[in-house]
């Protein structure tokens, strides 16, 4: 029998309020909202992948005071995405920096929900082509 196939993914993180957290999402990161299911949204972050927002009243987790998860966004410029969330007032956990033993660059945030989010670049030639495709 061969393997079924998957055809996107979703990140689903919950919250206990749904309709504060869903401006850091339109407008703080600015992903596209392409499902809005009133007690879960679900918010495209690029081609196939996307991230959905919960309500603890309808969903199957309930949120964490500390959560274990960590949303990990690629891009291309790390610093430009430092000094954008900087200026929307976003709760940066560290500074950008750069990690040579597995030639990334990034940095971590937290949403207001607790949420813990990554910004990285992939520097290493061989990996480039597997998280930075060309659009």
């Amino acid at each position: 029998m061969e393997k079924p196939q998957a055809r996107s993914q979703i990140v689903f993180l919950y919250y206990h309020d749904l309709q504060s957290i869903s401006s850091f999402y339109e407008e703080v990161l600015g992903l596209e909202l392409v499902d809005d299911q009133e007690w879960a949204r679900i918010y495209r972050v690029c081609g196939n992948a996307f991230v959905g927002i919960v309500a603890s009243s309808k969903g199957f987790h309930q949120p964490q005071e500390k959560n274990a998860v960590l949303v990990t966004l690629v891009v291309d410029d790390v610093p430009g995405w430092y000094e954008y969330l900087l200026k929307k007032g976003t709760k940066m956990l560290t500074e950008p920096r750069y990690i040579e033993e597995i030639q990334v660059r990034g940095f971590f945030f937290e949403d207001p929900g607790g949420y813990t989010f990554e910004v990285q670049q992939f520097l290493n030639p061989d990996i480039v082509g597997i998280f930075h495709p060309q659009a």
